[in-house]
């Protein structure tokens, strides 16, 4: 098995369970396919895990390194945002919700996305490479984002949470008595959901959430394989 799949804390873990989407940090592996930096550049995207017939070997000789994601909340809460190449009406909407939300940065409509990559990576990792948390009311958070309680991973839907694993989610559970919780999801990205952009979440089946829209999601069972 390959080190190629992300959790909600941004960390690349191994896995035999399979993603529904595709990351990108840039090249992080050897020639041994053996991760060695958690990134490479500023520009984390997500992407589809098949776009125009293109194959790609896992982890090829001085490529980039393909990552993995369980659904695209999990790839939000890590940091990533959507690709302009091979999903460009999402790239769009989140870009335009972005900025709706997040407008103390005065960047115009027509703002480089290296720009946004630019906020969410000062605000999903530090200078040591560990995960950014920051708190806030759970109350507050749209559907789509990601809390930590007790060192789990858990995503708000439809008022309730759900623990995350590899494999998908455990059963819902009430919001926490305590309201102030640890978020995982990076500040800016919390104010696109608010501001009009849904994440593909892996439990909308479950809990009989519409899924989006767009025709662009895939489901787990067409994964690449790893």
């Amino acid at each position: 098995m390959l080190q190629n799949r992300v959790d909600p804390k941004g960390n690349i873990i191994i896995t035999k369970a399979r993603g529904a989407w595709l990351g990108n940090r840039g090249q992080l592996h050897n020639s041994g396919k053996t991760i060695l930096r958690p990134f490479k550049h500023k520009a984390w995207i997500i992407c589809l895990l098949q776009f125009k017939g293109r194959h790609r070997e896992v982890m090829a000789p001085g490529l980039w390194t393909e990552l993995f994601f369980l659904d695209e909340a999990t790839a939000f809460s890590a940091g990533h945002r959507p690709c302009f190449e091979c999903r460009r009406q999402d790239a769009n909407r989140f870009k335009a919700a972005w900025l709706k939300g997040n407008p103390g940065y005065g960047f115009p409509p027509n703002v480089l996305i290296g720009k946004i990559d630019e906020i969410l990576h000062a605000e999903r990792i530090g200078a040591d490479n560990s995960k950014i948390i920051y708190e806030a009311d759970i109350n507050d958070l749209p559907d789509g984002v990601f809390v930590e309680i007790a060192g789990e991973a858990l995503l708000l839907a439809g008022g309730r949470m759900y623990k995350w694993s590899p494999e998908g989610y455990g059963d819902r559970l009430p919001f926490p008595a305590e309201k102030q919780v640890s978020v995982l999801t990076p500040r800016s990205v919390v104010n696109a959901f608010r501001n009009g952009y849904r994440p593909q979440m892996g439990i909308e089946a479950t809990v009989c959430l519409p899924l989006r829209p767009n025709g662009l999601f895939q489901e787990p069972a067409a994964a690449a394989k790893d």
